[in-house]
């Protein structure tokens, strides 16, 4: 079984910065990318950033410039980086992690995290 397990939400001002973190746990042989989406109330769950294996990223245009994502392929871990914040940033931030082969069965499955509020507010 896999587990992602995401932290570093919470409340910040306009303008400020946050680090989120998902850490993967389980029977993982790898992974293939790491993304972080989005959903704020009303709204669908939208893409806002990804990191696969090789280092290879994309962003939403609504984040370009200013959130960063990193990843820790040893630790099974990605991190976004989130700068300049806007009351708009504000959602509950998923962790997916897509391509998770497991030693159990050697098969690619996608697992999502239970998912961290950012509340941009002054």
């Amino acid at each position: 079984q896999v587990q992602l397990v995401e932290s570093g939400g919470g409340l910040v001002q306009p303008g400020g910065s946050l680090r989120l973190s998902c850490a993967a746990s389980g029977s993982i042989f790898s992974i293939y990318a790491m993304d972080w989406y989005r959903q704020a109330p009303g709204k669908q769950r939208e893409l806002v950033a990804a990191i696969t294996s090789g280092g290879y990223t994309n962003y939403a245009d609504s984040v370009k410039g200013r959130f960063t994502i990193s990843r820790a392929n040893a630790k099974n871990t990605v991190y976004l980086l989130m700068n300049s914040l806007k009351p708009e940033d504000t959602a509950v931030y998923y962790c997916n992690a897509r391509g998770v082969v497991t030693t159990a069965d050697l098969l690619a499955r996608d697992y999502w995290g239970q998912g961290t509020q950012v509340t941009v507010s002054s």
